[in-house]
């Protein structure tokens, strides 16, 4: 009993000393305290025979050091290092403009006119209301579009010029009778240019009643809506 009490009162004096002694270092010394450790008069962390540090009643993790627990700083850098390489975003974002043009359709002079004709027939009013009118009233940002009119070679080149244009003004027409400001609305006719397919395998007469000449030059015979201005949305 007695050799217990002597341990026990020794152990309370070298606890006691070792407060003294870290007091003793705070009070009086300008260097920097390690806040959440025990220190003795010569500034040193005080350590167990196993080399760990003792730490205060009143340390926590935030006051983790290299020295006495370096796996928490690591833990600690680890996740600092993880938050700088987070992108910054921009503070302002980029103009939006249009994806691509809202509208951009060919359409094939049979299903606007007859041969060699320029009056708009019933399904080609119907083709114009679905794939012109409709989309720009749905897209106002659409401020202007441009209507080509071709023709194949059949004839003379005089003869096509005029044809494509009255086409292309008849198509116009129709557009702006559907409720489309005329200045919306741009014509223009390029005859026999830019053919889609030449056919120049086609023997016989180069005139309308050449049947396979006929059907063969059908793609050249077209009429393109396309857009020419786009405002940029918002």
């Amino acid at each position: 009993m007695t050799n217990s009490r002597t341990m026990n009162f020794a152990s309370s004096l070298l606890v006691m000393l070792m407060s003294f002694s870290a007091s003793a270092a705070f009070a009086h010394s300008d260097s920097p305290v390690v806040p959440g450790y025990w220190q003795d008069s010569n500034k040193h962390v005080v350590k167990n025979n196993y080399g760990e540090c003792w730490r205060t009643g009143y340390w926590t993790p935030s006051m983790a050091t290299a020295e006495c627990d370096s796996d928490l700083v690591k833990k600690e850098v680890k996740v600092a290092a993880k938050s700088d390489t987070v992108p910054a975003q921009p503070l302002v974002p980029p103009d939006q403009g249009p994806d691509k043009p809202a509208l951009r359709v060919t359409i094939q002079a049979e299903t606007l006119f007859a041969f060699d004709k320029a009056v708009l027939r019933p399904e080609g009013k119907k083709t114009l209301d679905d794939e012109v009118v409709a989309k720009m009233k749905e897209h106002p940002e659409v401020e202007v579009v441009l209507v080509t009119g071709y023709t194949d070679r059949i004839g003379s080149d005089k003869y096509n010029q005029k044809l494509s244009e009255r086409r292309a003004h008849a198509v116009k027409s129709y557009i702006v009778d559907q409720g489309i400001d005329s200045n919306r609305v741009e014509t223009v006719g390029k005859g026999e240019s830019d053919p889609v397919v030449a056919c120049d395998d086609i023997k016989g007469a180069q005139n309308r009643h050449n049947k396979k000449l006929v059907a063969c030059l059908q793609p050249n015979r077209r009429v393109v809506v396309e857009v020419k201005v786009q405002a940029p949305t918002k």
